[in-house]
């Protein structure tokens, strides 16, 4: 109906509440979809509202920062629009202005340019907002808080250089202090915004530790406040992937073990970082991966296979299991026992699985070093040729040791499936099969 045009020049009414509403409604358009904040744009309207950002009073600041933020929220072009009219220079002169709501306004109107990517976000910082910014979460208004912690979580969260900048203007030591302020909203913003520094860098993830931030940020994987937990779990996982030394730090200080309570006590995405840092944490060594069995870190990565029905989720947990288990055959005896390896396999063998869950469930980590034939005995009837090929070699390389095993082997009818399987004459497998006829007296190879 041409709307915009005959709101724009009710930005320059003589009476200040109409100047404020036109804003404010040119804001709730642009905020709706991206064709009407393009139309802001294309209406030319954005130098105005900069201008008067400079001039007029809080109110008004308020609803122009407010039309800039839903401008620039949906795109990166249409976030440059906002950067090119020079709003930058003006919306961080507002996050010193008296009025909190002022502050608060320009803040998350930054938040959501810098989100886009780093380009945009080095313009925020160009701009000197991040000092700034690290003023206002020392304020004593949470939501003033809540949206500063908010923007440097998203200026951080692009590069190791940004976040450097974030940490050089002393944030860090001002959000560890935070995670234990009672505000759910709040304390998921500090555990994001930890987590985008600490993700980047072996330093920067351990200037994030040495803000003391263990154990208190365990007391978060118990908060009644799912974001709170998976951004915790988050928090705890960026830290753990970097280094063993970092994973130990973690385990020492009772990490471990409370993720795996907390990946126990929830369902569905909440799961998905503490499955995650828990594979992270194996993977780096066999005493590591031994603290992830010993705190019982099986069962509840089990469940998670059988219980959620994501994908993505389901391969977290049989990436995260492949990690304990590929160390030595007692990590993999204690995967192998807790019953896991039927249902990795039905996924891997399954063609609905997504192709990622495939590649996850190969089982290939775990069976080359699992010795526990029990466990690799039902496979034998099932497997596809690929991981034949494994679950025969670990028979061919116990078997020639062991009396008991090649006992049972017969007598349960493994034997009888080995002679069924068609190997190519020559072939890795072919070899296994014969190691393992090798074991028998010849009369009971034909039988």
């Amino acid at each position: 109906s041409g709307v915009m045009s005959l709101l724009r020049p009710l930005l320059l009414d003589v009476i200040p509440t109409i100047q404020q509403t036109a804003a404010l409604a040119l804001g709730r358009l642009a905020n709706y979809n991206d064709d009407l904040a393009e139309a802001v744009v294309k209406g030319d309207i954005l130098p105005q509202l900069v201008c008067s950002l400079s001039e007029q009073n809080r109110f008004y600041k308020k609803a122009a920062a407010f039309v800039l933020r839903a401008v620039g929220k949906h795109s990166p072009q249409l976030a440059q629009a906002v950067v090119q009219c020079g709003a930058l220079e003006t919306l961080v002169i507002c996050l010193e202005d008296f009025d909190p709501g002022v502050k608060e306004a320009a803040s998350w109107a930054l938040g959501y340019i810098a989100r886009h990517n780093s380009e945009l976000s080095q313009a925020v910082v160009d701009a000197g907002a991040v000092p700034l910014l690290v003023l206002c979460i020392q304020e004593p208004e949470i939501a003033l808080k809540r949206i500063a912690a908010s923007t440097l979580s998203d200026i951080s969260k692009h590069s190791p250089e940004l976040a450097q900048t974030v940490v050089d203007a002393g944030a860090i030591a001002h959000l560890a202090q935070m995670i234990l302020n009672p505000d759910a909203k709040l304390k998921r913003q500090v555990l994001s915004a930890l987590s985008q520094i600490a993700k980047h860098s072996v330093d920067l993830a351990e200037l994030v530790v040495e803000a003391e931030i263990f154990p208190v940020v365990l007391t978060c994987l118990k908060d009644s406040d799912e974001y709170v937990k998976k951004n915790g779990a988050t928090l705890i996982r960026e830290i753990a992937k970097h280094t063993p030394e970092l994973s130990q730090l973690i385990v020492n200080a009772g990490g471990v073990a409370a993720v795996i309570d907390c990946i126990g006590s929830c369902r569905g995405t909440v799961r998905l970082p503490g499955i995650m840092m828990l594979g992270y944490v194996a993977a780096h060594s066999e005493n590591l991966s031994m603290a992830v069995i010993v705190s019982k870190g099986i069962p509840p990565l089990c469940a998670c296979l059988i219980e959620e029905h994501e994908d993505h989720i389901k391969a977290a947990a049989a990436w995260a299991l492949g990690q304990v288990g590929r160390h030595t055959p007692e990590h993999a005896r204690a995967v192998a026992t807790a019953n896991v390896l039927p249902t990795l396999l039905a996924m891997y063998m399954d063609t609905r699985s997504s192709e990622d869950l495939q590649m996850k469930a190969t089982l290939k980590n775990i069976l080359q070093k699992c010795t526990h034939l029990p466990a690799l005995e039902p496979l034998l009837h099932d497997a596809p040729p690929n991981i034949m090929k494994h679950i025969v070699g670990q028979f061919s390389k116990v078997l020639p040791h062991d009396s008991k095993a090649r006992r049972l082997f017969v007598t349960t009818g493994g034997l009888k499936k080995v002679q069924e399987i068609k190997a190519e004459p020559g072939s890795l497998l072919q070899e296994y099969i014969n190691t393992i006829n090798n074991c028998y007296p010849e009369e009971i190879v034909r039988y």
